[in-house]
């Protein structure tokens, strides 16, 4: 019995600290520690700034789902214009036509796609493309005389650039002889 209570006397003595390192061991575990640190804050601060992009460009994919689908209704749209532009009289088949005509255009505007109005604008490289120039003394050179294919803007992203006719300054000839009478542009030939 004497033998187990001072096996539970040396047992229950508290172990003796390990000698305190040196100077150097200490020094050189404060470098490992403050790197270690600075590893763990770069990683945390790179894990945020992916969540914050990750986050940015679902918001945008979810904002402009919608592209693909309405880049393939356009077609639609253009080809009942061509039906409406096709036929000289009005009657209840071209009603009927202008009427899902209408209904399609409601449609992609719930969905924030709209149709430029570019008519009499000036050009712009970003929203127009310029299929033709015709010499005009009306309008000033790079203004839109026509639009030949509506163009569409989906929030605020071009989907379709309209095709436009531009106007430009008329030959020098032709802008000088505008403003005269028929009589004097006899005199001037001779």
């Amino acid at each position: 019995m004497d033998e187990t209570r001072t096996e539970q006397k040396t047992s229950n003595q508290e172990p003796t600290p390990p000698p305190p390192p040196a100077a150097e061991e200490l020094e050189t575990l404060r470098q490992e520690r403050d790197k270690y640190l600075d590893l763990l804050q770069r990683t945390q601060a790179d894990f945020d700034n992916y969540q914050k992009r990750n986050r940015r460009e679902l918001e945008l994919e979810r904002k402009y789902a919608l592209t693909p689908l309405a880049r393939d209704l356009l077609p639609v749209l253009d080809n009942l214009d061509r039906a409406l532009a096709s036929s000289p009289a009005e009657n209840s088949l071209t009603q009927g036509v202008r009427m899902v005509r209408k209904q399609l255009l409601d449609i992609l505007r719930r969905h924030h796609i709209e149709e430029m109005n570019c008519q009499g604008k000036p050009f712009d490289p970003n929203h127009h493309e310029a299929m033709m120039e015709e010499p005009s003394a009306e309008h000033p050179p790079g203004t839109i005389l026509r639009v030949l294919e509506p163009g569409f803007v989906y929030h605020d992203r071009v989907l379709r650039p309209a095709k436009v006719v531009l106007a430009k300054a008329p030959p020098p000839a032709l802008a000088a002889t505008e403003g005269r009478p028929e009589g004097e542009e006899a005199s001037l030939q001779k």
